[in-house]
């Protein structure tokens, strides 16, 4: 990809290594640290974090103690200092350090050949195997101070930001190993004044299970501070005596995990990963608790002049389906959750209503085949006879024989009610009445028949004292697929807050778990995706396809996924989708797709405006009484404008 494109990404590279140390071995502990700050630059990283007291090791002891030692680490930051001046990288590293008769465990931020600021431990760990207490002093006093470093007078103390002097939303700040465990740890004063990077330097032993607890700790802290975290801890050169180390690095931003090491390597590990800061600002500025969450200003601050390195490539995973859950065992948990979900929300619309039926039209595609599995969940919640599930098939003009088969069989194999209505002689008097010829496949012949479909569901919901269900997905309601007053329209609508690609997941699941459905899901799961409005040809074939005008529901998912939770701009979409399906679809298609988003997007708002209630099951929900409220006549210029942009970066045109 155009490295332009990257760069308008704005990510920043960082790495988080675990090299080879051997306990007060300093000559050979920089020696393996250089070499991963060369590896690091080779790599168009900005950024690279070490482990805590990484220059002498963390398991010195009592040799803590010796000058000696305390020598050797400052001549082996100088030694740092200068082999990395080279390279226009920010190397953070660890070392003891003795300021005015006290001996401190520090980071140290090393940039362009000098020392910038030192930041000492807040929380020493002094339980069981640790006994930092017995050698350093706590860092928790030090503010407002200065130490000497070489030639240089450097900012010392527990209150240092860094600042990216080209872009200030890289701002950083550290903390140390055991302050992550502690009850309130530095990072949060720190994101609060404006880090969207925490750093941390860990010495942290392995235990069983201790790493998926020290994972949490580190996801769950990005995601309460809104950064990037990025940790580094000690190898296995470190184990000693009673303890073994794993040089465990994670990465995570925001509470997702985006890298994570192998552990235990006995040679050293590292991870690269590109962080997006700017979403942090992004996901900040729309979190109520923050903005209510103000202090005065305490810290001090420090200048670097970062140099943001061309990139060729992304350091990160892009999810293409961010709403489907990965792996077979999360698949089935989530999915079962997301139905409970679901049937829930509708189990209690149908008491409260006092409904005795739960009436849907059944049309053999995706969405009424989930919701007519949710009304089974319902009636399973409400201990209500499968009878109470009345499902309408309403063949016209272009339904396939495919579709009405498996409606039936569905409805049957469910232990449902079934019924059958013919359409067409209904919207043929219709036709009639208002003067259109038939003949004219227009928006008036496709429109007609979905809203004849909706006014028989009400009236039997009506005859039945019961509620229509609806069957409209996510991802329709996004792109305004459904036709106002028609299947937009239902008394609750459980599949409001599912898109299209988690409904196929969500059927497939079924079908493994209900062997009596699993022809009939499966055959349902392979069928294309079709209103069937227009007339099939004479062999019944129907070739009217959603995704043929739309484009695949798997690109409207990502783009949804990326404009409502993670807020991207209009840029930063469409360079996420060609990275997300460059190998499958070509630039042109992936942009105008994107563009398609948007313009129907906006358009659509004055629907979702009138949709009716639905359960929020994810992170995304279009709610106008909840989650999404936009004018229903906003203007979609300044985001398709960006699009072109991003089109003449890629050297894509028209008619490409």
């Amino acid at each position: 990809m155009n490295p332009a494109l990257l760069t308008e990404l704005g990510y920043l590279r960082v790495v988080a290594a675990a090299p080879r140390v051997r306990p007060a071995d300093v000559a050979n502990n920089v020696a393996d640290i250089i070499r991963h700050v060369d590896e690091a630059a080779h790599d168009n990283a900005e950024l690279v974090v070490f482990p805590e007291l990484s220059i002498t090791g963390y398991t010195c002891g009592d040799l803590f103690m010796q000058e000696s030692l305390l020598q050797e680490a400052l001549r082996g930051l100088a030694t740092v200092c200068r082999e990395t001046s080279k390279h226009d990288v920010v190397v953070v590293v660890g070392l003891p350090l003795a300021v005015q008769g006290r001996l401190y465990n520090v980071a140290a931020v090393v940039h362009g050949g000098r020392v910038h600021a030192c930041v000492p431990k807040t929380h020493l760990a002094a339980t069981q195997e640790f006994y930092e207490a017995r050698w350093f002093t706590r860092g928790t006093d030090v503010y407002d101070d200065m130490v000497r470093i070489g030639d240089d007078d450097v900012p010392f103390g527990a209150d240092i930001l860094l600042v990216d002097d080209a872009d200030p939303c890289v701002t950083f700040g550290i903390e140390i190993c055991q302050d992550l465990w502690s009850v309130e740890p530095p990072s949060g004063p720190l994101a609060r004044e404006g880090a969207t990077l925490i750093l941390n330097l860990s010495a942290s032993n392995d235990l069983v299970g201790k790493p998926q607890y020290r994972r949490d700790l580190i996801r769950m802290q990005s995601a309460r501070t809104y950064t990037a975290y990025v940790y580094a801890s000690s190898g296995p050169g470190e184990s000693t005596t009673d303890t073994v180390f794993s040089g465990h690095c994670c990465v995570a931003e925001c509470g997702d995990v985006l890298a994570e090491s192998q552990r235990l390597q006995l040679n050293g590990t590292s991870i690269t990963v590109d962080v997006d800061l700017h979403r942090c600002a992004r996901e900040r500025m729309a979190a109520a608790s923050w903005s209510m969450d103000h202090h005065e200003g305490t810290m001090r601050v420090v200048h670097l002049a970062l140099r943001h390195s061309v990139k060729h490539d992304v350091r990160r995973r892009i999810d293409p389906h961010p709403f489907v859950p990965h792996g077979a065992s999360e698949r089935t948990e989530r999915c079962t959750e997301i139905l409970e979900l679901q049937a829930m929300g509708l189990a209690v619309r149908a008491q409260r209503s006092h409904a005795k039926a739960l009436v849907l039209g059944l049309s053999g595609g995706l969405d009424s085949t989930l919701a007519v599995l949710v009304c089974r969940r319902a009636c399973e919640i409400l201990a209500l006879p499968l009878t109470s599930i009345h499902t309408v098939s309403l063949p016209g003009f272009g339904t396939t024989q495919r579709t009405r088969s498996n409606a039936q069989q569905l409805a049957h194999a469910l232990g449902a009610q079934f019924r059958e209505i013919d359409i067409t002689p209904s919207v043929l008097q219709h036709f009639a009445d208002i003067g259109h010829n038939p003949d004219t496949h227009d928006v008036v012949y496709e429109n007609a028949q979905a809203r004849m479909r909706t006014t028989i569901l009400m009236d039997i919901a009506n005859m039945e004292h019961g509620i229509v269900v609806g069957t409209g997905d996510l991802s329709e309601i996004a792109l305004g697929w459904s036709t106002f007053n028609a299947d937009h329209m239902s008394m609750y609508n459980p599949n409001a807050g599912v898109p299209k690609t988690l409904v196929r997941e969500l059927i497939r699941s079924e079908a493994e778990r209900l062997t009596d459905l699993r022809v009939v899901l499966d055959d349902v799961l392979d069928t294309p995706i079709s209103p069937e409005l227009l007339p099939t040809t004479a062999d019944g074939v129907q070739h009217q396809r959603t995704e043929d005008v739309l484009g695949p529901y798997e690109v409207h998912d990502f783009v949804l996924y990326h404009v409502i939770r993670k807020r991207c701009s209009a840029e930063h979409v469409a360079i996420l989708a060609m990275l997300a399906f460059g190998d499958r679809y070509r630039d042109a298609q992936i942009l105008h797709w994107v563009d398609t988003f948007y313009r129907r997007f906006v358009a659509a708002q004055f629907k979702r405006s009138a949709m009716p209630d639905g359960p929020k099951i994810g992170s995304v929900s279009l709610s106008p009484r909840a989650d999404w409220r936009m004018p229903s006549d906003a203007a979609d210029q300044p985001w398709r404008d960006g699009l072109r942009r991003i089109a003449e970066l890629a050297g894509v045109t028209q008619d490409s």
